[in-house]
């Protein structure tokens, strides 16, 4: 996988397009991931006993990978990523200003 936990990303599909956010959690198997503040639903609780009351909780859900693309941290722009050997060992670079990521 190309992006990483921490990576910031922007929603480009779907109904929170142009939002942008962190990554929290990565689902490689499933090719999903978790970004704060995107793809929120509420969630209606009903009380299990008389002292615990009925609520709406908000949860996020994991959007797929193929509906996000990162942000540059050097440029701060949306970009791909692609890969380079420096020192001996493979890092990634923004194909927009060739920095390191």
């Amino acid at each position: 996988m190309k992006l990483k936990k921490g990576d910031k990303v922007q929603v480009i599909r779907g109904k929170d397009k142009g939002k942008t956010g962190n990554i929290e959690k990565m689902f490689p198997k499933e090719e999903k991931v978790l970004v704060s503040g995107i793809n929120n639903f509420k969630r209606h609780l009903k009380a299990n006993s008389q002292k615990q009351k009925s609520e709406i909780i908000t949860i996020q859900k994991p959007v797929s990978i193929s509906s996000v693309i990162l942000i540059c941290p050097k440029c701060n722009t949306k970009t791909r990523v692609g890969y380079a050997v420096n020192e001996g060992k493979k890092v990634r670079i923004c194909k927009k200003c060739g920095e390191f990521i």
